[in-house]
């Protein structure tokens, strides 16, 4: 298989589980002897950029004519059999759809979050679910100013989304969803049901695995209010004034919350702010836990971190809603809580440090969940699938003569 990976990478300074996702499936094609080339843009390059080229970024954010015209060139010299997209904002754009087109290359596209119907891809506005623009013009979006907290920066994810919906919708083989819980949002919101598969995203093997019983509660994410750290600083002070559950909290990552987090952890013996891990120290803190910690207050379309708590064995303790449900089996490979109820999430955490015995018992459980679910040999077999349809798909539409958007639409953008 030749594939070519289109990708906007996320600002380094903070983690990101999208990065991380696209970097292991390209390993994992490339271990698997598949060609593999990719076609990216790097925020961290923002920064380099000249004040007018920063200026004029908003304007491409809807349609980048440079990026449709050099990928179009790569997509023709190099002919791949399939390109797979993730993320395009902000410097790429849909105009890597209208690329495709141009080369007749059929296209694959991951769906990390919910930009295809929500402009900051989350559905959720000051801390509380929203669907104000699901099925409907943006407008709402913009008036709340729910990218970043301003008016102003999310007047470029709605113009295109509303510019670019009908484009994204036709001219997209298969859409790959994350969890099912997301198609089921996806499909609802008026997506075309017939494109949109799921393919759980995959973790490699971790290379070390819990061997006793723990040492710590662990966090390990973004720290931002969707992730569920207030609500975990909540529960943990709630818990502390019942006199604490035997081992202390560790929180590991960055974000928007940083220094509350710091402020809060500061001089307390059963909280430690570890800041942000690289790959090992990750991989070492799961392996070290009593369990894993992940409080969502969003709909999570996946939970990167529950499946690799799974592969080392640990069980987990999540939100009760959206991918979790289906990621976590509750009582058998982890616990799950009552979404946004801090005493919920108290008392699962409390229940899963004190029964060591069926702790072991869910850990063991949920490895066995992850080689059946999430190991790379399941993850490399669903996107090849995924590749082949795709690519049939487009065979059979170029048989049949192409009259979808983004090909012979009559768009000169």
């Amino acid at each position: 298989m030749d594939v070519l990976v289109v990708h906007n990478r996320y600002a380094s300074a903070q983690p990101s589980g999208e990065n991380k996702v696209v970097d292991q499936e390209v390993a994992l094609l490339r271990s698997a002897g598949h060609r593999v080339e990719v076609f990216e843009r790097r925020s961290d390059d923002i920064a380099a950029r000249s004040l007018p080229s920063k200026a004029a970024l908003p304007l491409l954010v809807p349609w980048n004519p440079a990026v449709r015209r050099e990928l179009a060139a790569r997509l023709r010299a190099g002919r791949p059999d399939v390109v797979h997209i993730h993320n395009v904002f902000p410097l790429l754009s849909p105009a890597v759809l209208a690329a495709c087109a141009d080369a007749g290359v059929p296209a694959v596209a991951t769906l990390h979050n919910y930009t295809q119907i929500c402009p900051p891809g989350t559905l959720q506005r000051d801390g509380r679910p929203c669907t104000e623009c699901v099925g409907a013009t943006p407008l709402p979006a913009v008036r709340h100013g729910c990218y970043r907290g301003s008016r102003l920066a999310t007047v470029p994810l709605a113009v295109s989304l509303s510019a670019n919906r009908r484009r994204w919708w036709t001219g997209v083989e298969r859409f790959l969803c994350i969890s099912a819980a997301q198609r089921d949002v996806l499909v609802r919101a008026g997506m075309p049901a017939e494109r949109l598969a799921v393919k759980h995203n995959f973790v490699p093997e971790p290379g070390v695995r819990r061997t006793g019983a723990g040492e710590h509660l662990l966090y390990l994410g973004r720290l931002a209010e969707a992730k569920g750290v207030r609500l975990l600083m909540a529960a943990w002070d709630e818990l502390a004034a019942a006199g604490g559950v035997g081992v202390p909290l560790v929180i590991a990552g960055t974000g928007p919350l940083e220094d509350e987090v710091t402020a809060w952890a500061a001089g307390r013996d059963d909280v430690r702010y570890a800041g942000l891990y690289d790959t090992d120290r990750c991989r070492l803190a799961i392996a070290g836990a009593v369990a894993v910690v992940a409080p969502s207050t969003w709909l999570e379309a996946f939970g990167l971190v529950a499946v690799e708590a799974m592969a080392a064995g640990v069980p987990v303790v999540a939100a009760g809603h959206g991918a979790f449900t289906e990621l976590v089996e509750d009582g058998g490979t982890g616990l799950l809580h009552r979404p946004g109820d801090a005493a919920s999430l108290a008392s699962r955490i409390r229940r899963i440090t004190a029964e060591e015995d069926r702790n072991r018992e869910m850990g063991r459980a949920a490895r066995r969940r992850y080689e059946r679910g999430f190991s790379p040999a399941v993850g490399l077999e669903r996107l090849l699938e995924e590749y082949r349809t795709a690519i049939a798909g487009r065979s059979a539409l170029a048989r049949g003569g192409d009259t979808r958007a983004g090909r012979g639409d009559g768009d000169s953008r």
